[in-house]
Parts: structure tokens; C-alpha cells; sequence
């Protein structure tokens, strides 16, 4: 795909930041109508993919159940849904959804990104690796995580997880160049949900974390990622991934030209590392 095609001014660059109180649907359907509603992909003739980022079912870092019933209820005209996952060395994929099984229905299912036995080859980080067929369009792409001070990323780093064998270890290595690769084979993300339930400060199955009770909702993945770092105090232009993906063109990972609608950065940020202080 050519240099900066997955950039559009009009549409991905708009970010919302909306409280989580008094319950997560509300919440959603507030941050979609800031950011300008998802109508062109809630239609009856698209499945979605809501990649959740679980790494190991017994941590709570992964996004909530109520979060995650909220974005299946905001796509209430898709004709199926998958909760999507792989195996990795902590286990399988469809016992690490084990976690959103009150979701479950006939219309949401956990997909087991391992065992799809219809996949589409493709070159990720100098590797021949076959994704599954639900990542790609026309099916929509949701990719949700939680508010972390992880440098690695969030909704970017859980891009890892299309890979369907268990040792994504040495991706690691080249990890930045590894999510921009597999977000060009699929074709970019959607919708990217940052979970800010709580903001985790470790990604330590024990870790800390602090209450943040916030939710962040945007079109470019990117822009998400960018605000949800800037937020936790992070610099977008330090962190290896939101480099790659200006190297790429790929979004926007210039804090300064995201539109952030909703709540205030600069007021959350502060109340964010006082928090983080008190925590300390």
C-alpha cells in the first residue's frame, strides 16, 4: 500500500475523551456522536472483529466486560461479531475470551484467531505469516485496550496478537516495524477503544493501577494511542511505534493536529498524576 494511504483529515483525526460514569454504553454512544457516529460501519452487510488484548486471563489488563457489551450493542446492525483472539504461551485463545463469555451469543462469538483454517498470507516483518480472514475488509476492525503507561503502546500493540502462533516472543525484537506491517496487511483499524477504567502502571499481573474512569473512542488508531499516552504522561514522539507510524504516514501522531473533543487533556493529565502520586 502506498505511503500515507491510510490517512484521512476529514474523518480519522478526531478523538473523543468521555467519563465512563454513570455506565459504559452511555459512555460510548457519547464518544461516538463527538467523534461523528460510525454509521458507513455499523451495516448489516459488514461483520465486525473486536480485537480484545488479553495476554493472561488471571491479570485484569484487558478491557472490561462492560466496555466490550458496549461496543457490540453500539454495532447492533452487524450481521455477526467476533471476539477475536489468539493462543499464546499463557494459553488458548478461546479460553483467554473465557473472561466476556456473559457476551456470547448466536450473533457474538469468540473466534479463535489460531484455528481459522481460512487465512490470507502476508509479509510481516520479513516473515510469510497467514492472518485470519476475519481482519480483513470488508468485515470491520475493533481494536480495544486498556489506558496503560506502557510504552509499547495499547490498541497498536494489540495488533501483536493476529499472530496465530504462540511464540510472538521474537517480534519483540523489531516490535514497532512488526504492528505498522501487520496494520498495512489488514488494511488499518477501524474504530480503536482505550479502556480507562482503570490506568494500569504496570504490565505486571500484580501491578498497580489507579482509577481512571474514562473512555477513549477514535476512527485513527493512531490519534488514540497518541492522546492515551499523552494523558498517562508518556511523549507520543519517544515511543517506538507512534515513530514507525509517522515514518509510514500512517495516521495522525502529531498530538497538536488531533482534534480531542470531549474532556480536557491538560485536566486529566493532572488529575491523572495526582493519582499516580498518591499511588506512589
Amino acid at each position: 500500500m502506498r505511503k500515507g494511504s491510510f490517512r484521512c483529515p476529514l474523518m480519522v483525526s478526531k478523538v473523543a475523551i468521555v467519563s465512563l460514569k454513570p455506565n459504559a454504553e452511555q459512555a460510548f454512544k457519547e464518544a461516538l456522536k463527538l467523534i461523528g457516529q460510525i454509521d458507513d460501519l455499523n451495516s448489516p452487510k459488514h461483520s465486525v472483529a473486536i480485537k480484545v488484548g488479553v495476554f493472561d486471563p488471571k491479570a485484569d489488563h484487558h478491557t472490561s466486560v462492560d466496555v466490550v457489551d458496549a461496543i457490540i450493542r453500539a454495532f447492533n446492525k452487524a450481521p455477526q461479531i467476533y471476539l477475536a483472539e489468539s493462543d499464546n504461551y499463557r494459553g488458548k485463545g478461546l479460553e483467554r475470551l473465557e473472561k466476556w463469555k456473559p457476551l456470547f451469543s448466536q450473533r457474538v462469538v469468540p473466534f479463535n484467531l489460531s484455528e481459522d483454517t481460512e487465512t490470507k498470507q502476508v509479509e510481516i516483518a520479513d516473515e510469510k505469516i497467514a492472518l485470519s480472514h476475519i481482519l480483513f475488509k470488508p468485515n470491520v476492525l475493533v481494536s480495544t485496550h486498556i489506558l496503560r503507561t506502557y510504552e509499547q503502546g495499547s490498541v497498536l500493540k494489540n495488533l501483536l496478537g493476529m499472530i496465530p502462533d504462540r511464540k510472538k516472543v521474537r517480534f519483540h525484537k523489531k516490535l514497532a516495524a512488526t504492528l505498522m506491517d501487520i496494520y498495512e496487511a489488514i488494511g488499518g483499524i477501524d474504530l480503536a477503544v482505550l479502556d480507562g477504567t482503570h490506568l494500569a502502571l504496570s504490565v505486571a499481573a500484580k501491578g498497580r493501577r489507579v482509577p481512571a474512569n474514562i473512555l477513549i473512542v477514535g476512527r485513527d488508531a493512531v490519534a488514540v494511542e497518541v492522546v492515551g499516552a499523552t494523558l498517562v504522561g508518556l511523549k507520543p514522539e519517544k515511543v517506538p511505534v507512534m515513530r514507525e507510524a509517522m515514518n509510514r504516514g500512517i495516521g495522525e501522531s502529531n498530538i497538536d493536529k488531533v482534534e480531542i473533543v470531549g474532556a480536557s487533556v491538560a485536566s486529566l493529565r493532572e488529575e491523572l498524576h495526582r493519582l499516580i502520586a498518591q499511588k506512589n
